[in-house]
């Protein structure tokens, strides 16, 4: 049973997408009683707005279409009700939870571009971990920002977790010193920075690789799971994104934050209908600046915030 108090923070967190779907789709809904291709038009238009993408969005309208023809709807209320269990429907194959038992330890590389949160991501994801019982170790991989390593060891203070950090400069190197402590003081979980960067920077994607080889020199069967960190501030451009780092990196997660700070949370759906046979699960959301304000990602939680 989900926490209530998460549900609410959830609500809260999806007010501005909320506003833009309920403003724009609900009342349509109530506008148009008697459903009509003006309906669908303006459905569409309202849906590209909460940047729901143009994939996601055909494919939600031709779902409704059918549903309306096969059950033979002629109310619009009822018809809402259908729209919300076909975005359901789009997006719960991004509903896959992380699963840490496989190894020990397991080693979760994470990766994003510039601002996208991932130091403040894994310092959210260590509390939740540890709320399952589980240990974990930080390791400092982003050497390039300056301040990175102070902000890990801040939430490593403030979550009572080490963090392997180091004067070198080398990222690799951080994460494989980090992996070998944690392997002799028997850490379940160890998360591992790395530093921002853009898809188009070529060398920095090859650096990124590199990383990810050297880990696995660590460990042969790590990094157990790659995350992407997505700031839901980007919209659609979070496709692109996520195309040139899984091409680099083979991604096994997303985690989409800044939902509380942006209308575009219709983005979700965008992901889902990207690649709809074997999309790449979004693991976890973070709609808040609390250290417990990012939680796994359940489509159902998430489709009633926003209506």
């Amino acid at each position: 049973m989900p926490e209530a108090g998460w549900l609410s923070r959830l609500k809260l967190g999806l007010a501005k997408t909320r506003a833009v779907l309920n403003s724009d789709v609900a009342n349509l809904f109530a506008r148009y009683p008697a459903i009509d291709d003006q309906l669908y038009e303006e459905l569409e238009a309202a849906l590209i707005t909460a940047d729901v993408g143009v994939r996601a969005t055909s494919r939600l309208i031709d779902d409704l279409k059918h549903i309306q023809r096969e059950q033979k709807i002629t109310d619009g209320a009822i018809l809402q009700a259908e729209f919300k269990r076909a975005l359901n429907a789009l997006i719960t194959p991004l509903e896959h939870p992380l699963n840490v038992t496989g190894a020990k330890p397991f080693v979760i590389m994470i990766v994003g571009v510039n601002g996208a949160g991932k130091t403040t991501t894994i310092g959210k994801l260590a509390k939740y971990f540890q709320t399952q019982g589980l240990n974990v170790m930080l390791a400092a991989g982003d050497t390039f920002r300056a301040a990175a390593s102070e902000q890990l060891m801040t939430w490593g203070v403030r979550n009572n977790v080490t963090v392997i950090t180091q004067e070198s400069g080398d990222s690799a190197a951080v994460i494989f010193d980090a992996i070998n402590a944690a392997k002799a003081r028997g850490i379940d979980v160890v998360l591992a920075d790395t530093a921002g960067r853009l898809p188009t920077q070529s060398h920095l994607m090859e650096e990124i690789r590199k990383v990810k080889r050297v880990i696995a020199k660590a460990c042969a069967t790590a990094p157990h799971e790659t995350l992407l960190v997505l700031d839901a501030n980007t919209g659609q451009n979070a496709l692109s994104q996520v195309k040139i780092f899984d091409e680099a990196l083979r991604l096994t997660g997303l985690v989409v934050t800044k939902l509380d700070g942006t209308a575009k949370g219709g983005m979700i759906a965008a992901l889902a209908a990207e690649r709809p046979d074997m999309p790449i699960p979004v693991r976890f959301i973070g709609v808040g600046e609390a250290i417990d304000d990012l939680r796994p990602f359940v489509a159902k939680d998430f489709v009633d915030a926003l209506f």
